[in-house]
């Protein structure tokens, strides 16, 4: 079976939702946000890289698709 051709709108909103969560968790260091609010986001975060990843690497360099 051949891997899944990705759709670029879905890249796009992963790349974006993962960029919100660094700015704001970097907003919540400096804002002094307990450790427990900073730990979720970075989760989060890593929840999302290795979403990406898997996503690239199912990919299994086809071309991404245009939505």
């Amino acid at each position: 079976m051949s891997a899944p051709v990705l759709h670029q709108s879905e890249l796009d909103d992963l790349v974006l939702r993962l960029k919100g969560l660094v700015h704001v968790r970097a907003l919540l260091e400096d804002g002094g946000a307990s450790t427990a609010e900073i730990e979720a986001h970075a989760a989060e975060i890593e929840r999302l890289r290795t979403r990406l990843a898997t996503l690239a690497k199912e990919s299994g360099g086809q071309r991404i698709a245009a939505a």
